[in-house]
């Protein structure tokens, strides 16, 4: 943790929506004047589209059915946990882009499916910002989570985290449900054993819970609106939340527990706003104290 170099994690599985989290840090960030460094998790795919399909294949000719991008041997864990740490002291690191799509792809002519050269991050910039699948990681051989000062988990319920995968990869990147429902089978060991237990240190938990039946994912026709869901936002530690008057700014919003607010899923964006531009002035006025010391 910096306080002159702050960095926020944005950590959950694909599909689960960490992308519309980082959209709302991100109209935070251009309303304060917050310069930003962000890095997309996907960067750190160990590697490319095509290779790894042609590792997938030779692992499953060896019997390994669970290879993925889920797991440590498939991610840059190393390269994460040094651009958290060089940026926590110096504000310097590098980074790169994966272009998942040709509309990604084409201002770099390259082809989907690849990674830009890495660069290293923009000068003089106010705060890191991490998205993706790895922000809290902690394993016998790296401690990811201990550098950002603020951990961000997006957690829907795993039918509508299935939902919202299989209706993104069939729509957005063409894959067949037969493709997507592979993917799913395949990761769950690293998602057990990687994903989920980022959540146990991650300083505030987002879990959109559908109000209609998602009993069998694999049908759904569409992805159930915000208004069909309802958000539960947990704190790790409440201390200093102001739990009556996000009550009073969110209109049919109760407590669920000491440190765990329900919203209407329609209210998710208003209540990260509120949430978290509090946390941003924070970190920006630590920061101004100890760059002037």
């Amino acid at each position: 943790m910096s306080e002159r170099h702050p960095i926020i994690a944005i950590t959950g599985s694909s599909g689960a929506g960490t992308t519309t989290v980082s959209r709302t840090f991100e109209n935070i960030f251009r309303r304060e004047g917050v310069k930003s460094a962000i890095v997309e998790g996907d960067s750190f795919h160990r590697y490319d589209r095509a290779e790894m399909k042609q590792r997938m294949a030779q692992a499953e000719k060896e019997g390994n059915t669970h290879f993925s991008h889920f797991g440590s041997d498939n991610n840059l864990f190393g390269d994460i946990e040094n651009l958290f740490r060089t940026y926590a002291q110096n504000g310097s690191g590098r980074a790169r882009k994966y272009l998942h799509n040709a509309e990604e792809a084409e201002p770099y002519r390259q082809e989907s499916g690849t990674f830009t050269p890495w660069e290293e991050l923009p000068k003089d910039t106010d705060i890191l910002f991490y998205e993706g699948l790895h922000g809290a990681v902690i394993t016998p051989e790296h401690n990811i989570a201990q550098y950002p000062d603020l951990r961000v988990g997006v957690v829907p319920v795993i039918n509508l985290e299935w939902i919202q995968k299989l209706w993104r990869d069939k729509h957005k990147r063409g894959y067949s449900t037969e493709a997507v429902t592979d993917t799913i089978l395949r990761r769950m060991p690293d998602y057990v054993n990687y994903i989920v237990p980022q959540f146990a240190h991650t300083h505030v938990n987002f879990q959109r819970v559908p109000m209609v039946d998602t009993s069998n994912p694999f049908i759904a026709r569409d992805i159930p609106s915000a208004d069909e869901s309802m958000v539960v936002i947990r704190f790790a530690n409440p201390k200093g939340i102001d739990f009556q008057y996000l009550l009073n700014m969110i209109h049919d919003s109760w407590m669920s527990r000491a440190n765990t607010i329900v919203v209407p899923g329609g209210k998710m964006d208003i209540a990260m706003q509120l949430i978290f531009t509090p946390f941003v002035w924070r970190m920006m006025e630590r920061r101004k104290r100890a760059l002037g010391a």
